[in-house]
């Protein structure tokens, strides 16, 4: 986490404080000003706490509270908006016998934080989350490490619960890094090697791992995962606009049934100066832009290879090539003309 701080109200808790700063230095440390002994480890603040707290709960990752679990609900709960924004929110008690995940345990991070720090100062967690207690799958947080982004997450609350309730969940795969559980699977989960058996079995929910377009009634029931496997190779002029790309982009995933969500980055020819609306597109879908040289392109072996590109850009290929060249994988997507200045190719990293 980039920004943690921790909270203290009590001669106790500043002692605390001190000593969580020696464990993590990176963190923050706030402190009453009634309490200072001029030591520049604490921040010392004026104000009450609870215009304190408002506000190192809006501008950090985590925030770690060593007082009383009641007061800290009391004060922060006014504030609460939701688990994708909220920060973890961490309370350890005056005594340092308890860590207690109590906010954003999942996606804000909160339990794995309460773990680590429990480790490190002898005390005991306090975890209360269903999947976490059941050691089961967190359906919220499969593939996060591996920066994948789930597809629609209006149904994970669903799907959580059949998970910890022990209904049957059927999973399918075809894209993406295989060691994303690396437990032995509990007894309701199983996993189908083709879409067509998941659909047929006889699950209450599925997990789907996919950088493809999948159709069917089975996605009311399930939760659909975008690992980052597309690299999408560019052929394109100095002066093709953003639209165009953007349109071409869409037309190729649309007609392959694939997932933008699953794109990681564009790849492009090195120019001498880079082409504003690839740049554009980049920001718009906060899509990192890759530049190879021509010579590397040039020892790439491809299915479409063009006299023409090679008149003009000093190789044969550009978007295959591209495409080819920076995921190490396999191209799926052979070049795709859009006349008459771009081309789009775009094949997946291997996993």
């Amino acid at each position: 986490m980039e920004k943690v701080s921790v909270l203290a109200i009590t001669k106790n808790g500043v002692e605390m404080g001190l000593s969580l700063k020696r464990l993590f230095p990176d963190w923050q440390i706030f402190a009453p000003s009634k309490f200072s002994d001029g030591n520049d480890m604490i921040e010392w603040y004026d104000e009450s706490t609870s215009v304190k707290i408002v506000n190192l709960f809006k501008s950090n990752d985590a925030l770690i509270c060593l007082f009383s679990l009641g007061a800290v609900i009391r004060l922060i709960s006014p504030h609460i908006k939701d688990k994708k924004t909220d920060p973890a929110v961490i309370v350890i008690d005056d005594k340092a016998q308890f860590v207690i995940s109590v906010l954003s345990g999942h996606l804000g991070g909160a339990n794995e934080l309460s773990n680590e720090i429990a480790e490190k100062i002898g005390s005991t967690p306090v975890i209360t989350t269903a999947a976490d207690v059941n050691k089961t799958i967190p359906v919220d947080l499969i593939g996060r490490e591996f920066g994948w982004k789930i597809d629609d997450d209006s149904t994970v609350t669903k799907i959580s619960a059949y998970m910890v309730n022990k209904e049957k969940i059927g999973v399918f795969q075809n894209a993406g890094q295989k060691n994303w559980w690396k437990k032995e699977l509990p007894e309701n989960v199983s996993i189908y090697n083709n879409f067509d058996d998941l659909a047929n079995s006889n699950s209450k929910g599925f997990l789907i791992i996919s950088d493809q377009v999948l159709d069917g009634m089975i996605l009311e029931n399930a939760v659909v995962y975008r690992p980052q496997t597309l690299v999408v190779g560019v052929g394109l002029h100095w002066d093709t606009p953003k639209e165009t790309i953007k349109n071409g982009l869409e037309s190729c995933l649309q007609k392959f049934n694939l997932s933008g969500k699953s794109i990681v980055r564009f790849v492009s020819i090195k120019k001498e100066k880079d082409v504003v609306g690839l740049i554009e597109l980049g920001k718009e879908m906060n899509i990192e832009i890759e530049y190879i040289d021509r010579e590397e392109l040039a020892t790439i072996s491809t299915p479409n290879p063009s006299k023409t590109v090679q008149s003009f850009e000093g190789t044969s290929s550009v978007s295959e090539a591209a495409a080819i060249k920076s995921s190490e994988g396999i191209l799926i997507v052979e070049k795709q003309k859009f006349p008459p200045n771009l081309t789009i190719a775009i094949a997946r990293i291997n996993n």
